[in-house]
């Protein structure tokens, strides 16, 4: 319906807190903008100066030269997701770059990533980078860390736990927004009902991303689904969607799990759309063939890269990025209308 000209003319308490919710999620995206630019004029002074560790023979070597740090960076990586591939790749990256010896561990059961974060500290490496996906199980660790002089930053998850475990910096997507966002955009594509995997029991980034979808659009149910098993997560939604007709969209919160969710709609010949967290190449190529109706992209690549690079700034001059604030690497949404310019960087792992 149409405003008349009287109600155009003065804007209600909620549409004037909507503007300044948004306005404060663009200042935390420029933050973040702000942040990369910072960080490259930060390496590149850095390169010119003088300090940092003695020079060990014990390097990955690169670009960097030898700075003599070792990092660990720990997460809670699933067998065989490639999403963490990217992660991983920008941390090699940024190793290389600042000429630093990364060591790289996963595990997704959170006492068993605890046990890797205590390994880290064992080993007395120069900094941890570490998901935080399971606060409680995670952060004891983390502060034994810092209690031992070893600096940690955190990212992809976790958010709103990062300064209580002491993480210096935290580099992450806005889970809770990108979720909204979600629903909102199904809503407006003419969901009914929408269903909501969470492929791991536990993770508060996934519960917030389910969250958000059900704030823009409350007929949200979840379903939780072994996001190990590509055929269990099929079995689970086509059941679903056999039981529920009213379900017209699924939301899942990974790219392996959105594929599996489109081999359970051929099984029961629904006409459910489906929308993703995360990206992956076979993803993309089915956003490309109108199969998947977007992706919500967090830029794992960057993640990576700046987790371990704050390390080295942190070590070699003090610096520490994101003024006391998350530095949002997300949500990005990838569609039929970018998707042609994003796919050859999501083909070179950077994306």
């Amino acid at each position: 319906m149409t405003a008349s000209p009287a109600s155009a003319s003065i804007p209600n308490k909620s549409a004037i807190a909507e503007v300044e919710r948004s306005s404060m999620k663009i200042v935390n995206i420029k933050r973040a903008a702000v942040a990369a630019v910072s960080l490259t004029a930060l390496l590149a002074a850095s390169a010119c100066s003088g300090g940092g560790a003695a020079p060990s023979s014990a390097s990955s070597g690169g670009g960097g030269g030898n700075s003599g740090y070792t990092f660990a960076m720990i997460t809670h990586e699933v067998p065989g997701d490639t999403f963490w591939d990217r992660i991983r790749a920008g941390a090699e990256q940024a190793a290389k770059d600042t000429g630093s010896t990364l060591k790289y561990s996963a595990d997704p059961e959170a006492s068993k990533q605890a046990t890797l974060i205590q390994g880290a500290i064992d080993s007395k490496v120069d900094g941890i980078a570490t998901t935080l996906v399971t606060p409680d199980a995670l952060i004891p660790n983390v502060k034994k860390a810092v209690a031992a002089g070893i600096p940690v930053d955190s990212f992809n998850s976790g958010t709103n736990f990062y300064q209580q475990a002491g993480s210096i910096a935290h580099f992450s997507s806005d889970e809770k927004l990108a979720g909204q966002q979600a629903g909102a955009k199904a809503k407006a594509a003419g969901a009914t009902k929408i269903l909501c995997t969470i492929q791991q029991t536990g993770s508060v980034a996934l519960e917030d991303r389910c969250a958000g979808v059900k704030d823009a659009f409350p007929n949200t149910e979840n379903i939780q689904v072994e996001g190990k098993d590509d055929s269990a997560v099929t079995s689970a939604i086509q059941a679903k969607l056999a039981q529920d007709k009213d379900i017209n969209w699924i939301i899942t919160l990974g790219a392996a799990q959105a594929l599996d969710a489109l081999k359970a709609i051929d099984a029961v010949k629904s006409q459910a759309k489906v929308g993703t967290f995360d990206l992956n190449k076979e993803a993309a190529e089915a956003v490309q063939a109108g199969k998947i109706q977007f992706c919500i992209d967090q830029q794992p690549y960057l993640q990576g890269y700046l987790a371990v690079t704050q390390l080295y700034l942190y070590k070699k001059n003090g610096n520490i990025l994101g003024g006391g604030k998350p530095s949002l690497t997300g949500p990005s949404f990838v569609d039929k209308t970018n998707v042609d310019a994003i796919l050859p960087f999501i083909n070179q792992n950077t994306r």
